[in-house]
């Protein structure tokens, strides 16, 4: 029987969308490698009665809540005293958590404590204290019947280093240890639904207790077995054995045996080739370019990309021919085709991909229908462009041919082996 966790996110800054909830999804991701099972993940308001809601309804539900933000200083924050008062505690000052504090402001940021930062060595007497490395305010453990309830501060980093440090050698040692087994296989270069129907009669024969979901996203689906126990060993084993049965037909699509997207198996095929690649991208944006350029370690693969949005940029930094792009027009296999020579020619790569289009929303000045777009691809043997039509809207249009583009030059890269 799984372990479960409900994740319970607290500001007002995640109710109007001023940031992104990645607490909410680095916690989910790890419960899962943990072996829970999420119940929910909620988000809610800065206010005592928010929190005091929510604490009621989830308690009892779950193995483990787990709730992040308003544990600072200033008025704002009120889940500490909430919390406390869920519990009929009081909050006393914990020597510890102030021996930290003070030192931190001493030794990092140079200043004397103040009565304000004081105030973060507070925590309900019966709890277990987390410790916070990184930051002031420590991480709070308290148990309600047969659930345990965890408080750690919204800042990302030092809500994981409270998680890592301190929660999951808790958890390891007082929970059950129980396995969420999964295995993404990544598909390029076909649908879902012919996915589908080239594997019907092998997912017809999985185990029941063995699940199959299929995650599509522009130019690629990602095939993801689940199964859930407590021996990891024979889990693996099942999951590897299906993943032997893949028919032929699937294998084909296949990238990666892991959940990882085309770009980083083009990173590898590179290192293993000993070549290079660069980008001439226009309507992507530099999309592509800041994949490869994000990746710690791409320069010894990556040797760099230029955006040339304009018309006369193109002239201009990748020297393209002022005359073929009046006779071809800008959007064309010709100028595409140069762009990836080109590109591949200054940046002094192996391969090089080049995107041009109209990607929308609007026609513009140009010649063709929204979202006709053309990649070029140059190799050490052959310099081409394909069209394709893709529709609208705008980001579906970037999103796809950037997939595209990553799947034409992997695809040429395997003819290099």
């Amino acid at each position: 029987m799984n372990l479960t966790a409900t994740i319970v996110t607290i500001g007002d800054e995640i109710l109007i969308g001023q940031i992104v909830n990645t607490n909410a999804t680095y916690l989910s991701k790890e419960l899962d490698s943990l072996g829970f099972k999420i119940n929910e993940v909620v988000s809610v308001a800065d206010t005592q009665e928010a929190i005091r809601n929510v604490l009621s309804r989830v308690n009892g539900t779950a193995d483990l809540i787990l709730l992040t933000g308003g544990l600072g200083p200033t008025k704002d924050d009120v889940t500490k005293k909430v919390f406390c008062d869920f519990f009929n505690d009081e909050l006393v000052q914990n020597p510890e958590v102030l021996m930290h504090v003070t030192m931190l402001l001493e030794n990092y940021y140079k200043r004397p404590i103040s009565e304000v930062n004081k105030l973060q060595a507070l925590v309900p007497s019966k709890a277990i204290v987390l410790k916070n490395r990184v930051g002031t305010a420590p991480g709070m453990l308290m148990k309600s019947g047969n659930t345990f309830f965890v408080c750690m501060p919204g800042v990302p980093y030092e809500m994981e280093t409270i998680f890592q440090e301190e929660l999951v050698p808790f958890v390891k040692e007082n929970l059950v240890k129980e396995y969420n087994i999964h295995r993404t296989i990544m598909t390029y270069g076909v649908g879902e639904s012919l996915l589908a129907e080239f594997l019907q009669e092998w997912e017809d024969g999985l185990p029941n207790d063995v699940s199959l979901a299929y995650l599509p996203s522009p130019g690629s689906v990602r095939l993801r077995l689940s199964v859930h126990g407590t021996d990891y060993d024979l889990l693996e084993k099942k999951i590897q054995d299906l993943v032997d049965l893949l028919p032929n037909e699937v294998l084909k699509y296949v990238v990666s045996f892991q959940d990882e997207g085309i770009d980083k198996n083009i990173a590898k095929q590179l290192l293993n080739l000993q070549k290079s690649i660069s980008f001439a991208e226009s309507f992507t944006g530099g999309v592509l370019t800041q994949l490869f350029a994000s990746v710690p370690g791409a320069s010894a693969y990556f040797n760099g990309g230029v955006v040339t949005y304009a018309t006369q940029s193109k002239i201009d930094v990748l020297g393209i021919d002022e005359t073929l792009i009046c006779k071809e027009g800008v959007v064309s296999e010709a100028v595409a085709i140069e762009m990836a020579r080109n590109a591949k020619r200054l940046f002094k790569s192996d391969f090089a991909v080049a995107t041009t289009g109209n990607a929308g929303p609007t026609k513009g000045d140009l010649n063709v229908p929204l979202g006709t777009v053309f990649i070029g691809i140059a190799t050490p043997e052959v310099v081409f462009a394909k069209e394709f039509n893709l529709g609208q809207p705008r980001e579906k249009v970037v999103q796809e041919a950037v997939s595209k583009g990553l799947l034409m030059v992997y695809e040429e890269m395997l003819k290099n082996k």
